[in-house]
């Protein structure tokens, strides 16, 4: 099973990693990929032509902002209602059981957040929590309400917002949403693994991230929402803390036409044993990846 609304992975100078990509391809999940127009040579080598999508614009020195703003206007101008849009360094995908991680090789998973999201009128956005926030020896919920949303995202189009600035574009959008007394979800029954940043050549690694790239950062989005948002030197970076506390008060409104059977709807998602996995190729990569630890 896929997901109903399109993916697209914004990507610049990482042809040779294409995380993201690669564990689509996987799963066999249907994808565009972004890129700018000078780099076409290079992505077209190693991934299908037909899923790469030529922004009309290369290098405008505003990170990801003017790419992700055109992905929005392209999936609106082809009849879709919502659009997921992912980062490129995302390695892989997970179900959070009984508190193991396990690797997902279905698009059923977006699938379910997507049907989940949609039973509600009031959640413009919702996405996929980081694999490593979901300590083993902690208990989670399913997921996290009225938070920041960040790398694997899915965005109503009707939003009325759209991506700004050129650092912490994700916690913007969301605290603008928040602040208008719309709702977000952060599934932790679902999640992302993703490559620590600054460890990949590409992307934004060489522009916005150098230097005192981190203290502009945060400067930027205290600047942006002076009253719930301040900057604090945490894991030997500066980094942004946000208020969040403050939007408890936004709840969920279930739509009014929405039926759900009781029972557990597990959309045929079964746990499979590493061994039972019959390519090699494959039980290779999960090892090494470490996916299952």
């Amino acid at each position: 099973m896929n997901p109903e609304y399109p993916i697209y992975i914004i990507s610049k100078g990482r042809w040779d990693s294409r995380l993201t990509s690669k564990a689509l391809e996987r799963m066999k999940v249907p994808y565009h990929i972004v890129i700018e127009p000078q780099e076409y040579e290079y992505y077209s080598n190693v991934i299908d032509k037909n899923k790469i999508l030529i922004l009309p614009f290369k290098n405008l020195g505003q990170g990801s902002i003017p790419a992700r703003n055109w992905v929005w206007e392209h999936s609106i101008e082809n009849g879709h209602l919502k659009h997921w849009i992912m980062d490129d360094n995302i390695d892989g995908f997970y179900r959070l059981n009984r508190n193991v991680r396990n690797i997902v090789e279905t698009g059923t998973i977006f699938k379910i957040c997507e049907d989940f999201t949609d039973r509600y009128e009031n959640v413009p956005i919702s996405g996929l929590n980081y694999r490593f926030f979901m300590v083993p020896t902690e208990a989670h919920p399913p997921y996290y309400l009225n938070t920041r949303v960040y790398s694997c995202i899915l965005i109503n189009n009707a939003l009325k917002h759209r991506w700004r600035g050129s650092y912490n574009e994700d916690t913007d959008l969301c605290i603008r949403v928040l602040k208008d007394g719309y709702c977000t979800i952060l599934f932790n029954a679902f999640l992302q693994g993703k490559a620590a940043t600054m460890t990949l050549k590409g992307g934004n690694t060489e522009g916005l991230y150098i230097d005192d790239g981190r203290l502009k950062m945060a400067q930027s989005l205290q600047a942006q929402h002076p009253d719930i948002c301040t900057i604090t030197w945490k894991w030997n970076r500066w980094q942004h803390q946000v208020d969040y506390k403050v939007f408890s008060k936004n709840k969920l409104i279930k739509k009014k036409d929405i039926f759900i059977k009781k029972g557990v709807n597990n959309y045929g998602l079964t746990l499979v044993s590493i061994k039972d996995i019959p390519f090699k190729k494959f039980k290779k990569e999960y090892t090494e990846l470490d996916f299952f630890n």
